[in-house]
């Protein structure tokens, strides 16, 4: 079944649709040829403008969780490897210090419809029966509803730079937020407590997911990936500043 004949998300695509046409409308004199692609950054940064306020709770959940920290390693310690009674004890502890350990998905998780939206909008060839235009936009030649498998396997493989550009921009992106998280938050791996080791080579690599699912949707929606993954490094060093 195809979601988008449900009138309840037809009427977001179109509306999505309506709102990236415009943008790319009123940009075409002064990026031409960029325009639709210039769209989708400013709708990435139009919604991560409109999260800042998750994203200051995720800095003080983190800095709550940092400060909690010690605690934490001392129940490791106290439990050793019964999961289960170091699980409800860290819950505890969290609860009694009123802090959520969801907090610091917010952000990702309100980005969710907005990266599903422009995913749909760059697959679908009509919306609301009417021809989807978007998927004329280009980005240095490569239609935005490409992913990078399409373009390597067609004609166009020799702009394939473009998409691998963003990617490696993305990989460093991710690489400098990961560090920067490591730097602010304790190594737990440091603590000896068993498994921290396996947890802590699990979250070294889980970050870069984000690169490989960048690599294979449609080209927009990378766009959309990779300007709110350089937002979210300059906003957390930011907040971390400025957030008490």
């Amino acid at each position: 079944m195809d979601l988008s004949t449900l009138p309840v998300v037809g009427s977001l695509l179109h509306a999505g649709a309506d709102l990236l046409t415009a943008l790319t409308v009123g940009l075409s004199p002064v990026a031409g040829g960029t325009a639709a692609a210039l769209a989708v950054v400013l709708l990435t940064l139009g919604v991560r403008t409109a999260l800042v306020p998750l994203a200051v709770l995720q800095v003080r959940a983190e800095r709550d969780r940092r400060r909690l920290a010690p605690r934490v390693a001392a129940l490791r310690r106290r439990y050793g490897s019964d999961s289960r009674r170091l699980q409800e004890a860290v819950q505890r502890l969290y609860t009694s210090e009123r802090v959520s350990p969801l907090a610091g998905c917010l952000p990702v998780l309100a980005q969710a419809p907005v990266l599903s939206l422009v995913y749909s909008l760059f697959t679908h060839a009509s919306i609301a029966g009417t021809a989807n235009t978007l998927l004329d936009a280009t980005l240095v030649g490569i239609p935005l509803g490409h992913s990078l498998l399409v373009v390597l396997t067609s004609p166009l493989w020799t702009h394939g730079w473009v998409v691998l550009v963003l990617l490696a921009v993305l990989a460093l992106t991710v690489e400098l937020t990961r560090r920067s998280a490591a730097r602010w938050s304790p190594d737990e791996a440091a603590s000896g407590t068993p498994g921290t080791g396996a947890a802590a080579a699990v979250a070294r690599w889980v970050p870069f997911v984000s690169v490989v699912f960048a690599a294979v949707v449609p080209l927009a929606a990378t766009v959309y990936i990779v300007t709110s993954a350089v937002w979210t490094l300059g906003e957390r060093a930011a907040l971390r500043r400025l957030v008490r």
